[in-house]
């Protein structure tokens, strides 16, 4: 692909011209953009959500419950995942199941827009990550001695105040690993924009396919592949330092 994307043109030499393209058009600039701020909102709401999930299934549901509470949380993974895209544009539809309960409450007037925007791009990554984020924390959770806590309390620390100071810290590396996968798994995903994004608002991935499907452009599809690689293996780096750090 590097190779491909410095010759624009059969039988030329090599060329930066697909890079230059990149940083010259602001549509694709922006595309960039899109992509990292729908990936960050994800990642950041996606833990916000599992968290709190995790904490409960490690520590508020019985212990012979746990493997039947996480087997139905991981349910969603046994669909299809393009099937669980079209299900939510279903759901979000101006029609859909949401519309027509807030309507029937009175909490509407009339149906709002959810579909084909970001805010419905955003419900069906998190519907996915959420479960992802939820396995890594739990397993996290599960490593922790239960000293800490005892010891916590025995030291006058109230329940908030060892959730702050001993378990989160703790569990920070868990979270960043998690947080990073979903990061990853986002940023490079076509099925979820395309279906409930509804083609409104262009994201790397979809830039990328166009560029092929509609232009045949292989060299700057390459050149885009290798920015979003490069972005990618920035955020992985910034991770591995900060768990480093922390480590140390």
């Amino acid at each position: 692909m590097a190779v491909m994307s410095l010759h624009p043109k059969a039988g030329e030499g090599a060329s930066l011209a697909a890079y230059a393209q990149f940083f010259a058009n602001p549509s694709y600039w922006r595309a960039l953009v899109n992509s990292l701020e729908v990936t960050l909102i994800v990642t950041a709401v996606s833990v916000l959500l599992a968290y709190p999930f995790a904490w409960v299934l490690a520590f508020m549901v019985p212990e012979r419950w746990q493997r039947l509470a996480l087997m139905l949380a991981v349910l969603p993974f046994w669909t299809s995942y393009v099937v669980r895209s079209y299900s939510w544009l279903l759901v979000l539809a101006e029609k859909g199941v949401v519309n027509s309960t807030l309507v029937d409450l009175g909490l509407l007037a009339e149906p709002v827009q959810i579909a084909n925007t970001r805010a419905a791009t955003v419900i069906g990554f998190v519907h996915f990550f959420v479960m992802l984020l939820t396995l890594t924390i739990y397993a996290n959770l599960k490593q922790l001695s239960p000293n800490y806590r005892k010891a916590a309390t025995d030291l006058g620390a109230s329940g908030i105040q060892t959730f702050i100071h001993v378990i989160l810290p703790l569990t920070l590396p868990g979270i960043m690993v998690g947080a990073f996968l979903t990061f990853v798994l986002a940023i490079g995903d076509y099925i979820t924009p395309q279906i409930l994004g509804g083609n409104n608002e262009l994201l790397m991935p979809q830039l990328i396919m166009m560029q092929i499907g509609r232009r045949g452009d292989f060299a700057s599809a390459s050149a885009l592949s290798l920015i979003l690689m490069a972005v990618v293996t920035i955020a992985y780096l910034a991770c591995a330092r900060w768990l480093k750090i922390e480590r140390a």
